[in-house]
């Protein structure tokens, strides 16, 4: 096993564990004040909520996928999955053994994805070229990737057939019914079918993988085929650790109010990951990080011992979503009002807070990469 020691001054060494929203953020906000390592199992951040836009214009990609060493350039990157975490230390499946005195646990969903950047960028190539050689595409799923999905086709390739098939009796079950309504009515506008309460079986998929059935038996031709459907957490690694008993019955790690893990005085949990009732979307997940990155610095100052006030309170704000429909309109759902077409669609559409994200990592909004 190799030990990963610490360079900096006692009691300062902080380990972030996920390389996602939160956990990307958090690592770049205490690099200059900690000694930092974050360990992911792959070489780079992405935008996660722009990836949609990257099927139909890989380009898009080159500001969305980042290597974490461009915005986190003090510390340190170890790049391979968690495998156990003890009182005291971390263990990667790589034999790296990394001391800590605070850790930060934000490793959201499990999803296969490339190790590095360039695996990744061509991923989206394969993707698009699959959609461009096709004249027709199904898409499983009506969340909000599904929905997206469907809608950057649309626009982007109106003379293909798209097909969505979701289990549930509406989309986007995650906001409110006028906001999945009014998405439905979109969609149905662009000529995209939509097929609600059935599931489709990929077992019997036939013609060369061309020609599905749905769960009542409906057919449906199409060239290809895209899986938009919820990840589960990634929480099970924590079984067997030393914080098994920090998940709930929904795998979920449970946290209180200063987003440390309950019965932990220098444990955080942020992100997807966390049982805070609220939406779990990628601004949120950064609110979570500056949130645990201010109590990280109070306790570093010692701030909880002399002053409790210094510890900084997470509560959930007013819900709001917002959708992209293509590249110009949108679907919002803000706290006393739900609306459609281009005016939300000003706000997120065109660039999908590409810039601002890269703006809070310290990235040239513009830029291709760095």
């Amino acid at each position: 096993m190799a030990g990963i020691e610490s360079e900096s001054k006692q009691g300062r060494r902080v380990v972030v564990i996920g390389g996602g929203i939160a956990g990307s953020l958090a690592a770049k906000l205490l690099q200059f004040d900690a000694d930092v390592t974050l360990i992911d199992p792959k070489e780079y951040f992405e935008i996660t909520w722009a990836s949609l836009r990257s099927m139909v214009e890989p380009s898009f990609a080159e500001r969305t996928v980042i290597n974490h060493k461009n915005y986190f350039k003090k510390g340190r990157v170890v790049t391979s999955p968690v495998v156990d975490i003890t009182e005291t230390d971390v263990m990667t499946a790589d034999g790296d053994v990394i001391g800590y005195d605070y850790l930060v646990i934000a490793t959201g969903h499990n999803d296969l994805l490339p190790k590095t950047r360039q695996e990744k960028l061509s991923q989206y190539q394969t993707e698009y070229e699959k959609i461009r050689s096709s004249k027709s595409v199904l898409i499983v799923g009506g969340g909000p990737s599904g929905v997206e999905l469907a809608a950057e086709i649309a626009v982007d390739f109106p003379e293909k057939k798209v097909t969505l098939v979701h289990k549930g009796p509406r989309l986007l079950e995650f906001i409110g019914e006028k906001a999945a309504d009014k998405a439905f009515e979109w969609l149905k506008s662009k000529k995209v079918e939509v097929i609600l309460n059935q599931s489709v079986d990929f077992n019997s998929a036939s013609d060369g993988n061309k020609t599905y059935k749905t769960s009542r038996g409906e057919t449906i031709h199409a060239d290809c085929h895209f899986l938009c459907v919820g990840k589960p957490l990634s929480s099970q690694w924590l079984n067997g650790t030393a914080l098994e008993d920090s998940l709930d019955g929904k795998g979920r790690v449970m946290v209180d109010e200063h987003l440390r893990i309950k019965g932990r005085e220098n444990v955080f949990a942020i992100g997807d990951i966390t049982n805070i009732p609220e939406m779990k979307q990628g601004y949120i997940a950064e609110m979570h990080a500056n949130v645990a990155v201010k109590n990280i610095k109070a306790m570093m100052s010692g701030g909880e011992k002399k002053k409790k006030k210094k510890m900084s309170t997470y509560k959930p704000g007013s819900e709001m979503a917002i959708v992209s429909l293509g590249r110009k309109e949108s679907v919002a759902q803000f706290p006393f009002v739900t609306v459609i077409g281009c005016l939300p669609g000003l706000i997120k559409s065109k660039d999908l807070f590409v810039g601002k994200t890269r703006k809070t990592r310290g990235l040239n909004p513009k830029r291709v990469q760095g």
